[in-house]
């Protein structure tokens, strides 16, 4: 297993994390099993959402003997009324939540208090600027969780996410179908017959700035819904019409800048256990790109995807980071200041290309890179 630092924080968390969403309505043994699996192969990760109260206590009482191996995220405004799963703001209801995960827990310090399952930007407002924050900030002005985190699917909550200092790390879904969208404030509308009937070719290249700032800016990033709910999994649900290996999920996560670690749900060790091959897979078994440019539907052959095996450049320029800035352009009347400046301020852009042609022949998706560099002098222009 190899860790990676969560952000500013430097904590030290193994690349593939445990997520629990699948124990609800699992006897103990089912979880206890999982976890001397986790920690026999080195995870120390675990992300608990849920708010069912058995879910909670068997995780508890399967890591207390060995509490300080373990990095946890848990989640403030994840409820449990009348026998369901409630996501609230409400504070009457939030507050005894929190406190019984704790309780259920057997634990005094929360490691990451995760604002929870944030999609809306009138919900992020209402969070931000009211009482659901100042209880956050109290709970860390206590010492009752260390640092604060955030969950959306949601890319405008994101980027507003890895902007904002009080935020300490994103947990955000990152895998090669939701990235083709731009932002939805209703993570069904990525499940929804249909969804991907439309002319979807490229990632979303907002998505691909997400990580670029949370790498820049030092916010921690995890990731969530790596098999896309499963559906990757599979020739006849995933989008692209032939299914991916949970090896190349994991792969596809974890090169994405900034990217700490990736949450696997799984319902027994076996499913454990394939995700777990990624320690030992080759690089043949870990690559995603012939998958994705050769894919029946939704192709990216002839499509950046920040992949970076262009790399490296003779003249030093981030080429992924030039294609990203220049598509987040494109398709605007005027170039927006942000951009512009971003591109400007970049060590060596556009303007550096020889045009050697050697980005060209390494990209897998068969992208026109010198072609690119030259449209791009042409809309941001020579350097300032």
């Amino acid at each position: 297993m190899e860790y990676r630092k969560l952000g500013k924080t430097g904590i030290e968390v193994s690349e593939i994390a445990f997520g629990a969403e699948f124990l609800v309505e699992r006897p103990y043994e089912d979880t206890e099993e999982l976890i001397r699996v986790c920690e026999d192969n080195g995870i120390n990760f675990v992300d608990c959402w849920m708010s069912e109260p058995d879910v909670r206590s068997h995780l508890g009482n399967a890591i207390k003997d060995n509490r300080d191996n373990w990095v946890i995220q848990g989640h403030i405004g994840s409820t449990w009324q009348n026998g369901q799963y409630v996501r609230t703001r409400e504070m009457d209801k939030v507050i005894p939540a929190f406190e019984d995960f704790m309780e259920r827990f057997q634990i005094d310090t929360l490691d990451f208090g995760m604002i929870h399952y944030v999609d809306q930007i009138d919900d992020y407002d209402e969070i931000m600027n009211g009482p659901f924050i100042e209880y956050v900030r109290k709970l860390k002005d206590d010492g009752t969780i260390a640092h604060i985190g955030l969950s959306t699917h949601n890319p405008d909550i994101g980027l507003l996410a890895a902007e904002n200092p009080e935020i300490e790390l994103l947990m955000f879904s990152i895998n090669p179908a939701f990235d083709m969208f731009g932002a939805m404030d209703d993570i069904e509308e990525y499940r929804k017959e249909g969804a991907y009937d439309n002319d979807l070719s490229s990632l979303n290249p907002q998505r691909a700035e997400i990580y670029e700032l949370c790498q820049k800016n030092g916010t921690a990033l995890t990731v969530m819904k790596g098999f896309a709910g499963g559906n990757l999994l599979s020739d006849e649900t995933s989008p692209f019409g032939v299914a991916l290996t949970p090896v190349q999920c994991i792969h596809y996560a974890l090169s994405q800048k900034g990217v700490s670690s990736i949450f696997v749900g799984v319902r027994n060790p076996q499913e454990l256990e394939e995700s777990l091959r990624y320690c030992t897979a080759t690089d043949d078994e870990k690559d995603y790109t012939e998958v994705l440019k050769n894919a029946p539907k939704h192709s990216f052959k002839g499509q950046c995807t920040y992949c970076g095996h262009c790399q490296p450049c003779r003249s030093g320029i981030d080429i992924a980071m030039v294609n990203k800035l220049f598509d987040l352009a494109k398709n605007h009347d005027e170039v927006p200041a942000s951009i512009m400046e971003h591109y400007h301020n970049l060590k060596f852009n556009a303007t550096n290309c020889i045009a050697c042609g050697d980005c060209d022949e390494r990209c897998p998706f068969e992208v026109s890179i010198v072609d690119v560099m030259l449209d791009a002098q042409d809309l941001f222009g020579f350097r300032l």
